[in-house]
């Protein structure tokens, strides 16, 4: 009876660890089992996670304003497209604020946010040669907005704030444009008003009516700025019009550039005369006919004419105005021997009221300042392109090139005669 109980117990024994291998077996399935649908979640997880930084980095990346993320040591942790084209060449991700933003008017205002863990939002103005990627006039300067602040409003966590750059320049400039319109319109127009009044004084004030020939004297000289006046006001229109967009509705009709720049020639026929200047007009063809607003192809020949004789005040000036058809464009040039242009002034002349440096003469030219202004515009708006060169006292040359459509203007044009020397 001992004997059967002890294989009882034993079997029993046996069974239980028969029963606990068997369970131990499943643990170990199972915990094999989660650890792999762990790993495969983990998995999952880490490509949802690099898929959702590849869709914030390529709509980050998207954006024109340079974006970037700065942790609690100023060390860089993200910067998008745009603001490693900031820096060509130079690394950004991992480094400091102070050792890519090397001008303490760009680092300091993030160094400002992360200490004081407030937003800031500032406009810098820097050198062009500061930001090279920045396509603008080497003289000119670049402006950007920097806005910076905290990614976390909780003061326990460490600061990392979000720093969005902006480049304002092209608004900052037509910004300063209009303000420096402004600003010379009203003196151009204020000088010639004064005059008027100061002679309108002198005539009702002193008793001078009674004096025909005073009178007479300061009439002439109150309608001559009374005239400038009118050309002043009547050249800001022409421009208001080519820059409000009503360049769109130019009056296009195919015309006969003879018969144009003989207008020209006639109405400056007197300015030409007194100065004994030499017009010379290169035109193979006679009949050549441009497509366009005869209106403005008149307002551009004028000024740059015009120009060219008050440049050059001297006796004895030679211009030569030239049209020519070539390889599907019209090429229009209009050249002197005067004085030239300085250099430096080149890139600057169709500004508008921008004056070049008084000559040698020390006479200073009169005008409204506008009229490259207006020629370049209308150039622009027929879809064409201007360029200017000088060599000083031998060769300042205008050169205009259109896109030609070939047409038959509305009405016959009768070439007419010079009234200066133009063979």
């Amino acid at each position: 009876m001992p004997n059967f109980l002890t294989y009882l117990e034993l079997a029993v024994a046996l069974a239980a660890l028969a029963a606990l291998a068997i369970l131990a077996l499943r643990l170990r399935r199972a915990r094999h089992d989660f650890q792999q649908e762990v790993a495969a979640w983990k998995v999952r997880l880490d490509l949802d996670l690099k898929h959702a930084r590849q869709e914030r980095d390529h709509l980050l990346d998207a954006l024109a304003e340079s974006f970037l993320l700065i942790d609690a040591e100023s060390r860089i942790i993200f910067a998008n497209k745009s603001a490693i084209g900031m820096f060509p060449g130079r690394e950004l991700l991992d480094r400091r604020v102070q050792e890519v933003f090397l001008n303490p008017k760009l680092s300091k205002p993030l160094l400002e946010c992360l200490r004081t863990r407030e937003p800031i939002v500032t406009r810098v103005v820097l050198p062009h040669a500061t930001k090279s990627s920045t396509e603008h006039d080497a003289s000119s300067s670049v402006v950007l907005v920097i806005d910076a602040s905290p990614v976390s409003d909780t003061p326990d966590d460490a600061p990392i704030i979000r720093v969005v750059i902006r480049d304002v320049t092209s608004e900052h400039h037509t910004e300063q444009i209009r303000k420096d319109f402004v600003a010379n319109a009203s003196h151009e127009l204020r000088t010639p008003l004064t005059i008027i009044n100061g002679y309108l004084s002198n005539l009702i004030d002193d008793d001078l009516v009674d004096d025909p020939e005073m009178t007479r004297r300061f009439l002439k000289i109150m309608r001559k700025h009374s005239e400038r006046i009118a050309r002043i006001v009547e050249d800001m229109l022409v421009i208001s019009r080519l820059e409000s967009g009503e360049a769109s509705a130019l009056n296009m009709k195919p015309f006969r550039m003879r018969s144009c720049i003989q207008d020209v020639l006639e109405r400056l026929e007197s300015m030409i005369r007194n100065q004994k200047a030499t017009i010379t007009v290169e035109m193979p063809d006679e009949e050549l006919t441009l497509n366009g607003d005869r209106f403005y192809w008149t307002q551009v020949l004028f000024n740059l004419v015009e120009n060219a004789l008050k440049q050059n005040p001297r006796a004895g000036l030679n211009i030569e105005v030239g049209c020519i058809e070539e390889k599907g464009e019209i090429c229009l040039w209009v050249a002197d021997d005067g004085v030239g242009i300085p250099s430096a002034d080149l890139t600057h002349i169709f500004r508008r009221f921008y004056r070049v440096a008084k000559h040698h003469s020390q006479e200073e030219i009169k005008g409204t300042g506008l009229g490259l202004s207006i020629v370049k515009r209308a150039v622009e708006a027929h879809r064409g392109s201007i360029t200017v060169s000088s060599v000083p006292g031998d060769d300042t040359r205008f050169t205009m090139r259109i896109p030609q459509t070939h047409g038959t203007p509305d009405t016959p044009e009768t070439s007419v005669s010079a009234s200066s020397p133009d063979s």
